[in-house]
């Protein structure tokens, strides 16, 4: 960014109040330019809902990731952060394998958008018409510059442009649901036409998988934090932030029985802890109001241990017809041989069982799915009962710049293209950053 050397000369003690992806980016951003920051996490743990934890000896996620090419911000950070990425994500071109039902696999020849368009008349499990279906569909999306109109449920919108059962069922659904968790009848088509825009219609590299090959926190928490530290920036864990108040051009963070004076702050909480947050802010009352209309959608990822000899055909599948909609296979990923971590996206029956009748229910689908399983050691069910925002159509979010000049607000639920995503909240952590450097030129 021109004109930001001397910002820091400029500018006071900045605080981030949150440690997940977006206040990370943001600490780590403004960190590239010479500008520490303190950054305020109440748990003992950073990274938010991208986070590592240890179970019987192995090394699992709250909530299983994978990354897309097209994350170019998430990328450049890690970059920045000196994380090697060929060591520690594995780049697989685009493959959706529905488990014996579907195969879409991208042309390694062609460039964007023709590598996905061969991909789909090559589809395996469609017949002609179908593949064609989805052909004329997605080159009528690069023609509109996938813009709409006006928003409208994604259910709805497939089934205006006539798109087949087969191919809403086994692409557009689970895709949708990869994407935005958020159920087809309820999700916003606009965001889920960005995905597929900067997945599928610019460069062919876009729409590679990145499947981690370590837990999130060595992947993205600890990296970003090692950097903010080694640039002056202090992070104070198990610090949570009780109130805010302005006080002669400053914001006042108290947290427990200290108060400190900030020139600029970014609050980078959940959207449902914001209105809490800024009580004493009212300027802040319009982004609380719109979070506090916000619905959520959970993510349930349920880990099996299975002898070390056990693995999947591929690293990453889909399933079909029971809870899970994805699995993927640590021992391929990280070396965790025979862990195998089933994805159950957006609200379902699944919600109404216990976790052990859970855990026995998906074992059950990957022992029909992949009859040579024998029965798993062990499970972890894990629950992110608020993972997202329920990504509807025309849904308010509100923007970074808020009404209090020195106040920023970070969040994958803030103004932006993307679903709640490691990338949307990167972008949104990146975007307060060049904020604050603005407002000191």
């Amino acid at each position: 960014m021109a004109g930001v050397e001397n910002v820091d000369q400029k500018l006071g003690r900045i605080a981030v109040i949150g440690g997940g992806c977006a206040g990370l980016a943001a600490a780590a951003e403004l960190a590239s330019y010479g500008i520490p920051v303190t950054l305020f996490e109440a748990s003992r743990q950073l990274g938010g809902r991208s986070r590592g934890l240890k179970w019987k000896g192995k090394q699992l996620d709250n909530g299983q990731h994978i990354l897309l090419g097209a994350y170019g911000e998430t990328l450049r950070l890690l970059r920045l952060a000196r994380v090697d990425l060929a060591a520690a994500l594995r780049r697989l071109p685009l493959q959706l394998i529905q488990h014996r039902q579907f195969q879409l696999r991208v042309s390694r020849h062609l460039p964007a958008p023709l590598h996905i368009l061969a991909g789909l008349l090559r589809a395996d499990g469609l017949s002609k018409r179908e593949r064609l279906a989805g052909l004329r569909f997605m080159a009528a999306l690069k023609l509109g510059g996938f813009r709409l109109a006006q928003d409208e449920p994604l259910g709805t919108f497939l089934a205006r442009h006539r798109q087949p059962e087969k191919l809403v069922k086994w692409l557009w659904e689970p895709l949708c649901l990869a994407a935005l968790n958020t159920p087809l009848d309820q999700a916003s088509t606009q965001v889920f036409l960005n995905v597929l825009r900067d997945s599928f219609a610019r460069s062919k590299s876009d729409s590679d998988m990145l499947l981690p090959r370590c837990d999130l926190s060595a992947l993205l928490a600890d990296p970003l934090a090692n950097y903010v530290r080694r640039h002056g920036g202090e992070i104070r864990l198990g610090t949570p932030v009780t109130a805010l108040k302005q006080e002669n051009g400053r914001v006042v963070v108290e947290s427990g029985n200290q108060q400190q004076r900030f020139s600029h702050v970014i609050a980078a909480v959940s959207p449902f802890r914001l209105g809490e947050l800024v009580t004493g802010l009212p300027e802040l009352r319009g982004a609380a109001r719109i979070c506090a209309g916000y619905d959520y959608q959970p993510i349930y990822t349920v880990y099996l241990q299975y002898p070390a000899t056990a693995r999947l055909p591929f690293p990453m599948l889909g399933l079909s017809g029971g809870h899970a909609q994805w699995v993927l296979d640590r021992g391929a990923l990280d070396g965790q041989h025979g862990l195998l971590a089933a994805v159950i996206s957006a609200e379902g029956r699944h919600q109404a069982l216990t976790q052990e009748a859970l855990a026995a229910e998906v074992a059950q689908e990957l022992a029909r799915a992949f009859p040579e399983l024998p029965p798993p050691q062990w499970h972890k069910v894990i629950a992110e009962k608020r993972a997202t925002f329920a990504c509807r159509p025309s849904l308010p979010r509100p923007a970074q710049r808020t009404p209090l000049a020195n106040f920023y607000l970070a969040g994958d639920y803030t103004a932006g293209d993307y679903p709640a995503t490691i990338e949307g909240a990167v972008r949104s952590g990146v975007k307060c950053a060049h904020l604050i450097l603005e407002s000191a030129q």
